[in-house]
């Protein structure tokens, strides 16, 4: 038997960060939506609304009707079952660490390492991304318990730079992959600090509080709210890092920091426009917003390169295959013999000239229009040699 345990472990944990991902952000979109759409309470019996309700909303869903009640505090009586939102948060991030040390630290040689960035040995490799990591959430928890955190928007000026800086940096010394993954882990991370470390504590202390007597800060609860706040503004950006290594256009880019910094900033854009509307106030501006900065950044992807190489003679498939026997066949072949792969990637495998035609468009994205292949370009791929391949490309992919 050929048991490829981490095949297997890494498609195990992609499923379930995956799965916990989608239960974590659809409840955060729910109660975001629902804290909008409350109504002042209105009985249909026509008496007092309960103590301490705030706001109400009925709604019908699956062939029943349901009604939500929002205490600002904590009702007169707590309720025998009371439900944590949090288990699905802590999941995310978990499954997702796990997820990042199986595939970028265990194969940071493939996965992390770029060696015509920065030579770092595995460890300085794993030490270097948990140091961004960690120190993220640090600075975030710094600045949202400073006086700028009382201040929301220029809060999110703010950590919005530093987060467009440190994404700057990660991809001046990691791989392409391996920077974007990183960025987004400092933002996963931050959003389950959120969850951790103040919703869930303050929560407790509210139960605590109003089961022993005593008077409860309405700041916990607000603290919070002011999280949760951050947290859904935050979600879009993370998503499509959780899915960029699938367009390389924009991952693998020379400028993939502004472009990332871009699509973000649209993607916030478009959430707030849909925030807004949740209070009944329709802002087409900010889907405008939103859709002009994310064609920026696609209109900047397509800038060619001041020092790309122009190649106008006819090149041979003979040129082509060699450049690819060279930088592509270890990884991309039936039989793999680099370390890191036991089956193609992809499915993708360049044993014959048919193989190679088949696949050329999807070769020109990964290894001529971005340099996201070879992986860490650890085989030294020339951008002469790119623009071979470009050119054998451009010019019909003819074989023998």
């Amino acid at each position: 038997m050929d048991y490829d345990l981490a095949a297997w472990t890494g498609m195990a944990l992609r499923w379930l960060h995956v799965v916990a991902g989608v239960a974590w952000i659809g409840a955060s979109f729910y109660f975001v939506w629902l804290d909008n759409n409350l109504r002042d309470p209105k009985p249909l019996d026509g008496g007092p609304p309960k103590d301490g309700v705030k706001g109400e909303l009925w709604a019908v869903h699956g062939g029943g009707f349901y009604h939500s009640q929002k205490y600002m505090v904590a009702p007169a009586h707590m309720p025998d079952h009371l439900h944590w939102f949090k288990w699905e948060a802590y999941t995310t991030w978990l499954s997702g660490f796990a997820l990042l040390t199986v595939l970028y630290y265990v194969g940071a040689p493939v996965y992390l390492i770029d060696p015509a960035k920065h030579a770092f040995t595995q460890a300085q490799a794993i030490a270097t991304g948990l140091a961004f990591i960690f120190g993220g959430l640090a600075v975030y928890e710094a600045l949202c318990r400073s006086p700028l955190g009382k201040n929301g928007k220029l809060f999110g000026v703010v950590w919005f730079a530093t987060l467009t800086a440190a994404t700057w940096a990660l991809t001046q010394i990691f791989s392409d992959r391996g920077a974007f993954i990183h960025v987004g882990a400092i933002i996963g991370t931050c959003m389950v600090g959120n969850v951790f470390l103040i919703i869930i504590p303050n929560q407790r202390k509210i139960v605590a509080d109003m089961l022993a007597g005593r008077p409860v800060d309405p700041r916990l609860g607000a603290m919070g709210k002011q999280r949760s706040v951050h947290n859904t503004h935050m979600t879009l950006p993370v998503i499509f890092i959780m899915i960029s290594n699938h367009y390389p256009a924009v991952s693998g880019h020379p400028k993939a920091w502004l472009l990332l910094a871009l699509i973000s900033a649209g993607a916030i854009s478009i959430r707030y426009f849909f925030i807004q509307r949740h209070f009944g106030r329709i802002r087409h501006e900010f889907l405008f917003y939103g859709a002009m900065l994310i064609f920026g950044a696609t209109a900047i992807a397509s800038i060619k390169p001041k020092d790309k190489v122009e190649i106008t003679s006819p090149v041979s498939f003979a040129t082509a295959e060699s450049i690819i026997q060279k930088h592509c066949v270890t990884c991309h072949a039936a039989t793999p013999t680099h370390p890191g792969f036991s089956a193609p990637p992809l499915g993708a495998s360049f044993d014959n000239p048919e193989h190679i035609r088949t696949y050329a468009p999807k070769i020109r994205e990964r290894a001529v229009l971005s340099t996201s292949m070879p992986l860490g370009n650890e085989t030294g791929m020339t951008v002469e040699e790119r623009a071979q391949l470009g050119a054998w490309i451009n010019q019909g992919a003819k074989i023998p």
